[in-house]
């Protein structure tokens, strides 16, 4: 049997124990009809496995909201998008636990070949990318059970009024923090009708291939776990951070093939961007700050420029 997770204390305790979750693996691949020579994937915060063209994904009973996001927004994007994602072939519990049985998709991880790439390939893969995200915008978002957040608008003011204090315990210095009440209450936000938001498109979760000339293109899209319905700009913070991460041709390029004329790039739109990657949901500007390129001075202001300019 799968082990006990219905805590995340427990499932910590047994997310990285092979021992205790291959048992259960194998009996559930068993009753799928898989090869049980599935190896487990070094990488991700969830159990997955993967043998041949197949990828078995398995959420703890504690994680059982995000597994039926997963399966939905897998089932309703599926051959839809530029960039495919994987098809679900088959989902359900076992033990307790959620699981879905999916294609693999091919392709390396666009982390793992960035440095390889050249200019006029991150032109294509930058668009490629906006194009993606554009028609998912617009696949109407599945129906599912209790899928968080139900109200936009709260989720938007609970963020603004606990993003201080969050990123306080994560030990952001005082200069930063002093800035956020200032700098979100003079950017104006965008709402409008939510849509269907991956929320995490980062080069981890892109996957490219090369072509019969050798250049890289987009092969895939995958973990819609965190997908939200929510505002279209919420959707590009992440973007700006884990993908072109201060390359302003490539977010330029993502933004003008999402469907952005040249006129609504600039600072205003810049500010925004860096607005909500602020209240993400997953914010972490002390990361951030070790990761991504200094700005030239310590100001918000500065960050939105070297962040999520567009110039």
């Amino acid at each position: 049997m799968l082990p006990v997770a219905d805590t995340e204390e427990r499932f910590a305790a047994v997310r990285g124990d092979e021992e205790v979750l291959r048992a259960g693996v194998d009996r559930l691949c068993g009753l799928l009809g898989v090869d049980t020579a599935m190896s487990r994937v070094a990488d991700g915060s969830l159990p997955v496995y993967s043998v041949d063209d197949l990828v078995l994904k398995l959420f703890p009973p504690v994680f059982l909201a995000e597994w039926r996001v997963e399966v939905a927004v897998l089932r309703a994007v599926s051959g839809l998008l530029p960039t495919p994602t994987p098809r679900v072939h088959a989902a359900g519990q076992h033990d307790g636990w959620g699981y879905v049985l999916m294609s693999r998709l091919s392709g390396l991880p666009l982390e793992s070949v960035w440095d390889q790439t050249t200019a006029g390939e991150r032109d294509r893969l930058a668009a490629h990318l906006g194009e993606t995200i554009s028609v998912l915008h617009g696949v109407p978002p599945p129906q599912i059970e209790d899928w968080w957040p139900e109200d936009w608008p709260a989720f938007v003011a609970q963020q603004l009024a606990r993003c201080v204090g969050e990123q306080r315990e994560l030990g952001l210095a005082p200069v930063w923090l002093e800035q956020y009440p200032g700098f979100l209450d003079d950017v104006p936000l965008r709402a409008g009708t939510p849509v269907l938001l991956h929320t995490e498109i980062m080069r981890q979760h892109l996957l490219v291939a090369q072509d019969h000339s050798g250049s890289w293109q987009m092969s895939g899209l995958f973990d819609f776990e965190p997908a939200m319905r929510g505002a279209r700009e919420y959707e590009f913070a992440s973007v700006g951070v884990f993908v072109s991460q201060g390359d302003s041709r490539f977010l330029r390029r993502v933004l003008i093939a999402y469907g952005y004329g040249k006129d609504e790039l600039g600072r205003d739109l810049s500010r925004r961007l860096m607005a909500w990657g602020l209240l993400h949901r997953y914010s972490n500007l002390v990361a951030w700050l070790r990761r991504l390129p200094r700005p030239s001075r310590p100001t918000l202001d500065a960050l939105a420029d070297r962040w999520f300019g567009t110039d």
